[in-house]
């Protein structure tokens, strides 16, 4: 059986480490986005779940990582947990998970969002729990241009 180690230097400059060692989990997340757009067509995972692929990154890497999962998305079925806009924008459906206490237990549900749901969570990831006019307007403009 062969054994594989992946190296990996995370800054310019610095000597390759073992992955396992130096990269966060926000940054395994990345790395399997970057090597399975490499694979795409060739491999045969019907479904790929990314968590935590947005840890560490905002405004335009987060925009390449969403574009990254949309393009692999035309081969494969991606579910996504993100909590930035630039990602979550790309998305074709969304779907919202809560945590409720109920009689001293936590319960977890999820909901698919409708077309205007969307907009409003959206908005939300950029504005906060108070969405006003211009929030909604930029979450319409941000899933419109990516979609």
């Amino acid at each position: 059986m062969d054994s594989v180690e992946f190296f990996i230097s995370t800054n310019l400059g610095e000597d390759p480490k073992p992955l396992v060692k130096v990269a966060s989990g926000g940054e395994i997340s990345r790395i399997m986005l970057s090597l399975k757009s490499t694979l795409a067509k060739s491999d045969k995972l019907p479904l790929l779940i990314f968590d935590e692929i947005d840890v560490g990154v905002s405004g335009r890497i987060a925009q390449k990582v969403g574009i990254a999962l949309k393009e692999l998305a035309a081969y494969h079925q991606i579910i996504a947990i993100t909590h930035l806009p630039q990602i979550a924008g790309l998305a074709d459906h969304h779907y919202k998970v809560e945590k409720t206490s109920h009689d001293k237990r936590v319960l977890s549900s999820i909901a698919k969002l409708t077309d205007s749901d969307r907009i409003e969570e959206i908005a939300k990831l950029m504005s906060g729990e108070e969405v006003t006019k211009e929030g909604i307007s930029s979450a319409k403009q941000l899933m419109n241009s990516t979609n």
